[in-house]
């Protein structure tokens, strides 16, 4: 069984989107659980156990399901030949993005068409927290600043 990393994301079988944040140890009996984070609404964070998050669709229970296993790593491969049409196949770039200069080019393609979801999406999944109300434009500006300031960061940080 393939332990789950941080940062990386997996689609349950019933479509959504979570982003790992952390294998956690229980502290009475030292299971191990999965700490994870939604990709859509507000971003809700949940645990469960390991060996539950790593298994098998109940096909008895879930006939139609398509997924083999309950959770499944979203890799490149599997991202760009999905076709979720509730999901932007930009918001999936922008998430398997490796850098946050990636991610800055892909935000300004979306500029005319961001939604309120996909920022609270994307600001998610970078752990950059937006305030609730104000207009899409505005939080998208404050997005953009933030990811703008982390790619200097980063670039600062990588250089030295």
């Amino acid at each position: 069984m393939s332990i789950p990393q941080a940062q990386e994301v997996y689609r349950h079988f019933k479509g959504q989107q979570y982003k790992i944040v952390a294998v956690a140890e229980h502290t009475e009996n030292g299971e191990q659980l999965v700490i994870y984070q939604a990709l859509y609404g507000e971003g809700k964070i949940f645990a469960r156990p390991l060996d539950m998050f790593c298994s098998p669709v109940d096909k008895e229970k879930y006939p139609d399901a398509t997924q083999t296993m309950r959770f499944e790593k979203v890799t490149e491969d599997t991202a760009s030949s999905e076709s979720n049409p509730d999901i932007d196949p930009k918001l999936d770039e922008f998430l398997m993005a490796d850098s946050y200069e990636q991610k800055l080019e892909i935000l300004v393609t979306l500029k005319n068409r961001i939604t309120d979801d996909m920022l609270t999406s994307m600001s998610i999944a970078c752990d950059i927290p937006l305030a609730e109300g104000g207009s899409v434009e505005e939080k998208y500006e404050t997005f953009k600043k933030a990811l703008m300031m982390l790619d200097k960061f980063e670039c600062t940080r990588l250089r030295s």
